[in-house]
């Protein structure tokens, strides 16, 4: 599994940036076990881990689901509420006790919206993590699937 490190919100946005994300973010938990969302749900909210696990999977027909990735500490959680049809493209399943911030995905949008410089910092932060995430599942489904040694090439 790829662990480098995705940009972080602390790093990516500037404070005012994240003084105004976090107005309108809440604190939630998911026990150990709990699924977020499923691949093709509907994508109206986002998470930004403060402690646990929470592992990203991808549905394989006649396979056991592919888990693409690990998150952890200050990681996001979801990039679909961002793009258009806002249906996630991935499952997320809580493997430990987590303890996150909450965003609603379509004030942030409306945020966005209102303040171009905000909502350009956010789909550069999120366009980034994006960029990470399809390059790990390329490189975890070759591990998975392909023969060996194919993953290597990136």
């Amino acid at each position: 599994m790829i662990t480098t490190p995705t940009p972080s919100m602390l790093r990516a946005l500037s404070a005012e940036h994240r003084e105004r994300l976090m107005r309108v973010a809440r604190e939630v938990s998911f026990p150990q076990g709990t699924r977020l969302f499923e691949e093709g749900g509907r994508a109206d909210r986002f998470w930004i881990i403060r402690s646990g696990t929470v592992e990203l999977d991808m549905h394989v027909p006649g396979r056991q689901a592919a888990v693409i990735e690990s998150l952890r500490h200050n990681e996001l959680v979801g990039w679909s509420w961002l793009f258009a049809p806002h249906a996630w493209h991935l499952g997320a399943e809580a493997t430990t006790p987590v303890r996150a911030y909450e965003f609603d995905a379509t004030a942030v949008r409306l945020m966005c919206e209102d303040d171009p410089a905000l909502g350009n910092a956010v789909a550069l932060w999120t366009g980034n993590i994006l960029a990470h995430r399809l390059r790990s599942t390329r490189v975890r489904l070759l591990d998975l699937y392909a023969p060996c040694g194919a993953g290597n090439v990136v």
